[in-house]
């Protein structure tokens, strides 16, 4: 009997201890801002990246649509982010959102290229704790006296 108890003891009470605490590894999110030189619509050679500029990452109910959780972060002088989301959020709606720019030429949001959705949960097979955002872009006032020449090279003529 004595030692079924022993057994009990240095087995089964630390597996119940450690699967009673959270692992808290919390989730990385990675992406960039750039400042649209052309006013395409989307990154080309011509783009630019911004330091400074401010990002939210926002988790919204899925039900209500309200806004639950919201950290910011700016970007560095490459122009890239990464905030740091220290909780799960399986049930809620996460997107990354432009806030502002530090360029005063390029403050316009590029419509569509505003925000990106991210997935901040480990319940759906991801096995890293980066989540990728796609690039967010602000808009140049006026376009670039080359964007001619740099939009001729994305054209597929035959």
């Amino acid at each position: 009997m004595a030692r079924m108890l022993m057994l009990f003891a240095l087995c089964v009470i630390p597996s119940l201890v450690s699967a009673s605490r959270p692992v808290r590894n919390p989730f990385v999110v990675v992406g960039k801002v750039y400042c649209d030189t052309c006013r395409c619509g989307f990154e080309t050679s011509a783009t630019t990246y911004l330091p400074g500029a401010k990002v939210r990452v926002q988790c919204k109910d899925r039900d209500s649509l309200q806004v639950v959780y919201n950290v910011d972060g700016v970007t560095d002088a490459t122009g890239a982010y990464k905030i740091t989301v220290p909780d799960d959020h399986e049930d809620e709606l996460c997107e990354t959102v432009l806030i502002s720019s530090p360029q005063n030429d390029c403050k316009v949001k590029s419509p569509g290229r505003d925000g990106s959705h991210v997935i901040l949960t480990n319940n759906n097979g991801i096995i890293s704790n980066i989540r990728h955002a796609n690039a967010m872009g602000f808009m140049k006032d006026t376009a670039l006296s080359g964007c001619t020449q740099v939009l001729q090279k994305y054209q597929d003529f035959e």
